[in-house]
Parts: structure tokens; C-alpha cells; sequence
């Protein structure tokens, strides 16, 4: 990606923004009230893969009608470039509580190869939890390559490269209440 100043803002970097935040607040209060439906009767467990599923988690969470609790993972799935995946995800910060026989919802910002979250169930399910599904906030199925079964899905999206709402660019513009895109001479 060309250089770029954080002290200047997004707004130089931004060909459009996406998904506003209103959109993002009413599909979270959508699949809250899906997922409560879903998990009636039950407790789930919502594991968040840190860092960009945080905002998301929070959002979702305030809509979920059934008990749950939360937990945290944290998956390095990137080579040398920041921007591109090299299919072997790892564990760099495990579960504080164990899975087995629980209800486990896994939280994703986004799933786009597919190769990061593929590896993430495989692990879990080995785990032997009660069941294992997905709520990812966007889908970029256009650059799938490993089968991800999603359970839930925020916003399908075509192959651009998004920021803001967890979602970082080069580690900043997290923390925008919008999904934005990043402007093509920026890659």
C-alpha cells in the first residue's frame, strides 16, 4: 500500500463508504433477534476473533435475548505483506474456557479466502462442542477458496478492500462507526 498519514484522517483514503452506521446497527439488532430465536432455551458462547470482530461482537451482543457469554481468539493468518493471506493461520491467543458440549457462536469481521475460519472450526470441532456455527458481519464470497459454512452473514460484499469497524487499515481507522472503502491507488 502507498504511505499515508493517520494523523490526517481517512477521509484522503475513502472512495466510499459502504455500509453506514445506521445499516450496521439495524442488521446487528436483525441477527440478534435470529440468533436469539435460534439458541431459544439454550446458552451460547460468542468467541470473537480479535481484532476486528470486537466492535461487531459488542454491537451483536446487545440483541442477543438468550444467556450467553463471551470469549476471546486471536489468529495470525497473514505472510510478509500486510494484505495478503498465506492459508496458515495460527493460534496466537487460545480460549480461556473449554467448548466441549457448549453451544459456540464464532464471531468473524469478515471471511473473504475462507482459509483463516476454515482452519479456526477445524480446530474447535475437535474441541467437541455441542454445535459450532458462524456469524461473519461481511462476506466477500467473490475470493472464497476453502469451504466456510456461514450461519449467520451480516453483508454480502463484492472484492473491495474495506476499513473501519474493526476493520484496520495498516493497524489504524478501527474504531470508524462505518465500513468504508479504501480508494484503488491505495492497495
Amino acid at each position: 500500500m502507498a504511505n499515508f498519514d493517520p494523523h490526517k484522517g481517512y477521509a484522503p483514503l475513502l472512495a466510499e463508504t459502504l455500509v453506514t452506521e445506521s445499516q450496521l446497527q439495524m442488521r446487528c439488532g436483525e441477527l440478534g433477534g435470529q440468533i436469539s430465536e435460534d439458541y431459544a432455551g439454550r446458552e451460547v458462547l460468542l468467541i470473537c476473533i480479535l481484532r476486528g470482530g470486537v466492535m461487531f461482537l459488542t454491537d451483536l451482543m446487545r440483541h442477543i435475548r438468550v444467556p450467553c457469554q463471551i470469549d476471546m481468539m486471536a489468529v495470525q493468518s497473514y505472510g510478509l505483506g500486510a494484505r495478503s493471506s498465506n492459508g496458515e493461520p495460527r493460534i496466537t491467543l487460545d480460549l480461556n474456557s473449554s467448548i466441549r458440549d457448549r453451544h459456540v457462536l464464532l464471531v468473524e469481521d469478515i471471511v473473504d479466502s475462507g482459509h483463516t475460519i476454515a482452519q479456526v472450526l477445524k480446530i474447535l470441532q475437535t474441541r467437541e462442542p455441542a454445535s459450532l456455527k458462524v456469524c461473519a458481519l461481511l462476506n466477500k464470497q467473490s475470493r472464497r477458496q476453502a469451504h466456510v459454512p456461514l450461519s449467520y452473514v451480516g453483508f454480502e460484499i463484492e472484492d473491495k478492500y474495506v476499513f473501519g469497524y474493526g476493520l484496520d487499515l495498516d493497524e489504524y481507522f478501527r474504531n470508524l462507526p462505518f465500513i468504508g472503502v479504501l480508494k484503488p491507488e491505495h492497495y
